[in-house]
């Protein structure tokens, strides 16, 4: 994300708005480690990233992968698995303390970025397939599209607004409207697309869930 006062405005005008986004990742960080913390071994992967990974529908070559907040890392590993050179980024030191750990028990090799997406640097064209699950920043959006190199392939599977009548998360900022996900991914061809209320991990959830490809 860029900051549109850094080259335009004094630094003093600039640096309480910086002070302000500071404050809110430092926020997150604790949040998240507080949230991990005394948690178990990373648990299964999304069943959507699963599913498409047990069909023989699409094929999608093992290559250079990022994990969008990977949180401790179950998707990630899951990626490394299947042979994928891995990048997962998260803001929480313990949730990728946790992944690393388990990383090890499995003789997996991993690169974990501590890092707040919102000030994440991604590369351009460098990822074969970009994968983000129960995670939403819209403003991201272009920047995953921009770090995915042409025919390279996106998975993205996060709550509907109806989550809001079942549970966490509420916040309609953290939520899909219906066919939302199909338009912010309009310029890619989509290859899955499903919403409803669907398992992931033994537990329900109403969810938009895609599989794109970038145009070549």
């Amino acid at each position: 994300m860029t900051y549109p006062c850094v080259w335009t405005v004094p630094i003093e005008v600039c640096l309480p708005f910086v002070i302000i986004f500071l404050k809110m990742g430092t926020a997150d960080k604790v949040k998240w480690d507080a949230r991990y913390e005394g948690k178990k071994a990373p648990g299964e992967p999304a069943d959507f990233l699963q599913m498409i990974f047990s069909g023989s529908s699409w094929v999608i070559p093992p290559g250079r992968s990022l994990d969008v907040a990977t949180g401790r890392g179950r998707n990630a590993l899951f990626l490394a698995r299947m042979g994928f050179t891995v990048d997962a980024i998260d803001i929480s030191t313990e949730g990728l303390r946790q992944g690393k750990a388990r990383a090890t028990v499995m003789g997996l090799s991993l690169n974990w970025i501590e890092a707040d997406l919102a000030r994440f640097p991604f590369p351009d064209s460098a990822y074969g397939l970009i994968l983000n699950v129960n995670f939403l920043d819209r403003l991201l959006i272009p920047q995953i599209k921009k770090a995915l190199e042409p025919g390279g392939y996106v998975i993205f599977d996060t709550y509907l607004i109806d989550q809001q009548n079942l549970g966490h998360p509420r916040n309609p900022a953290f939520l899909l409207q219906h066919n939302e996900l199909l338009t912010l991914f309009k310029d890619y061809r989509i290859l899955c697309y499903r919403e409803g209320k669907f398992s992931d991990s033994g537990k329900e959830s109403f969810r938009a869930q895609l599989l794109g490809q970038k145009p070549v």
